[in-house]
């Protein structure tokens, strides 16, 4: 189902041209020109700085000893400025610059911004490490990987949380600068670090900044290997923030654009959404809480006290928000008032959870609030964006500003391809012309596959159709498009599924194993609320919704490349790389870790705890 005319975006109406070839590529573009870049993020940072010394620029709650959080503490422009000035002099002091780079071992917050940007100062390109790889990980290897890749002149801490891993690197030759003293750690203080005097060294460094000056490295999730160091320059940055300004309509907001973010800085998404807080001269606060059990409280506490008015996160996240919408009558008028428009990346979002926030806020304003959405990825964070208020999940829109897209027939896909000033020039350690990365014309190879919306009208935009990597073959020869149909299938077990994996290669047949929210399984399973996941894996209740949803399903099914026959209710939740940090679940991790479980859905007879469907 289709969702009505849902608002109106703050972007000028889609101009695209199309280009349809003889070998079957399809290549598209806005006519629209990029806005001119900012000379870099350090020299942007300095103009917002000095115009507006005294607005804040980052703000995160205070840690309290008990794992909750306190008050905010704020970080206006100035102070980042003078921080961030002192920091670069004391690295120029120690020869760290262009070939020594900085490696930063935190989350998001205000100390681990200005060190980024001392870093660019400085021209040391800057790598902020998954926490995964440095707070959960036993042996360390990535984190392992990274240092080696890198080669890290100086190590940024956030705090005692991190020594294990310090314990873990070689640490000679290697500045560290923590926040608070770490026992045992020979370290730099942080607040005498960013107390050093700036000297004349800091803007002539600036000064030597060019578009070709790394700015970062930052690591893919590895979901087909080791993490690769993907380059991203100044001119990559700049002209991705570029881009997004050629589409605004809208002159910027007086007082600086507001931000609430849990993403983390180590993917480009939250690093582009911080360098958007630069150019609007707006505020970032840092939001704690997660799309997790347990840590999606923090989210609503913070959501009582700042609404954006673009609301941005990840589809995981969206699930999580439309259920405590539905649940507070408050909290859902302030926010559907306070929201201009809604947005999401990374992952594809459920029809389900785009209607039901569509309702609510007809039922709250009258009228569905706007949401789009953008596609992108590590090598470059904004390809495509939404052409118009989204009518159904898994548009992608059309290119932004600045990108040739071309869609390049791969089996019975079309992979999206792209050129522009915003994507990387290659991989660290890698040749620039890499095969593998680049084809022949120069596109970036992003591994996704689109369709178009309505073929005969390409101002509509395209579709998501994929991952051409997750995608599979039954045993039948017939291909399996795992993207759309994990999308349908979470839509058609709502509200209970969290996510799924889709298990099938070289199999007679389609089978799923799922996790499912906790509260929606107690109700339907009709549990008590201290059910056990062990409990809730082997309920009926939960049983028999998920037999009945996947056999409506498998009656509305084109085909063995869309039906299920099998389902198992997961009771461990993801763990290390099996999940993103921006919530998408790695379908590769899952089903190699799981292997065993895998056995077990395609067992004959299948055992209790497997669940047929209907044909």
């Amino acid at each position: 189902m289709s969702s009505p005319a849902t608002g109106t975006l703050p972007i000028k109406t889609p101009s695209v041209v199309v280009e349809y070839r003889h070998d079957g590529s399809i290549l598209m573009a806005q006519t629209y020109p990029t806005a001119p870049p900012a000379r870099s993020i350090p020299h942007r940072f300095i103009q917002q700085a000095e115009a507006h010394p005294h607005r804040v620029f980052v703000a995160k709650r205070a840690a309290l000893k008990d794992g909750a959080w306190g008050d905010w503490i704020k970080l206006s422009y100035g102070q980042a400025l003078r921080e961030a000035q002192g920091v670069a002099q004391w690295m120029l002091d120690r020869g760290i610059g262009p070939d020594r780079s900085v490696l930063v071992l935190s989350g998001p917050s205000p100390e681990h911004a200005v060190m980024a940007l001392a870093g660019m100062f400085a021209r040391a390109p800057v790598t902020a490490v998954a926490t995964a790889y440095s707070l959960v990980a036993q042996d360390f290897e990535k984190l392992h990987h990274v240092v080696r890749m890198v080669k890290p002149a100086l190590i940024f801490v956030e705090g005692p949380e991190y020594r294990r891993a310090l314990d873990a690197l070689d640490l000679s030759g290697i500045e560290v600068v923590t926040l608070v003293p770490i026992p045992g750690i020979e370290a730099h203080l942080y607040a005498d670090v960013a107390g050093t005097a700036p000297a004349s060294d800091v803007e002539r460094s600036v000064d030597m900044i060019s578009p070709d000056t790394t700015a970062r490295f930052v690591f893919t999730s590895g979901s087909t290997g080791a993490p690769k160091a993907v380059v991203h320059t100044q001119g990559t940055l700049t002209a991705q923030v570029a881009s997004r300004n050629a589409l605004l309509a809208d002159a910027a907001e007086e007082n600086g654009s507001i931000r609430l973010s849990w993403m983390p800085w180590n993917h480009i998404g939250g690093v582009i959404h911080l360098h958007y807080a630069i150019e609007d001269a707006g505020t970032y606060y840092i939001d704690e809480g997660k799309p997790l059990p347990g840590q999606f409280a923090e989210t609503l506490r913070n959501l009582h006290e700042i609404i954006p008015a673009e609301f941005n996160t990840v589809p995981i996240m969206y699930g999580h928000v439309v259920d405590a919408l539905e649940k507070d009558a408050d909290l859902r008028e302030r926010f559907f008032r306070s929201v201009r428009y809604m947005s999401y990346g990374s992952a594809a979002l459920s029809d389900d959870i785009l209607q039901r926030l569509q309702a609510l806020s007809i039922a709250t304003i009258g009228t569905p609030t706007a949401f789009c959405t953008k596609y992108g990825t590590t090598e470059v964070q904004a390809i495509t964006h939404s052409a118009q208020p989204m009518e159904r999940a898994g548009e992608i829109g059309i290119p932004y500003p600045g990108v040739q897209l071309k869609l390049a027939p791969v089996g019975d896909k079309l992979e999206i391809r792209a050129k522009g000033d915003m994507i990387t020039p290659g991989y660290l350690g890698r040749a620039s012309n890499d095969p593998d990365t680049f084809d022949e014309e120069g596109y970036y190879r992003s591994g996704d596959a689109a369709a178009f919306v309505d073929p005969s009208d390409p101002a509509k935009g395209l579709m998501f159709d994929g991952r051409v990597s997750e995608n599979f073959k039954l045993a039948t020869g017939t291909w399996v498009s795992v993207g759309p149909l994990r999308v349908a299938l979470i839509e058609a077990l709502a509200p209970l599924a969290q996510d799924i994996v889709v298990a099938g290669h070289d199999r007679s047949e389609i089978a799923i194993m799922l996790w499912v929210k906790p509260d929606a399984a107690v109700a339907i399973g009709g549990l008590t609320d201290a059910a056990s996941p062990e409990q809730i894996a082997v309920s009926p209740g939960v049983h028999a919704f998920i037999r009945e949803k996947l056999s409506a399903h498998n009656r509305l099914a084109r085909g063995s490349s869309q039906k299920v026959a099998r389902a198992l209710v997961l009771v461990e939740p993801p763990v290390g790389d099996e999940q993103a940090e921006k919530g998408y679940i790695n379908q590769r991790r899952v089903l190699a870790r799981r292997a065993a479980v895998v056995e077990r859905l395609y067992a004959a007879p299948p055992p209790p705890e497997v669940i047929v469907a209907g044909a």
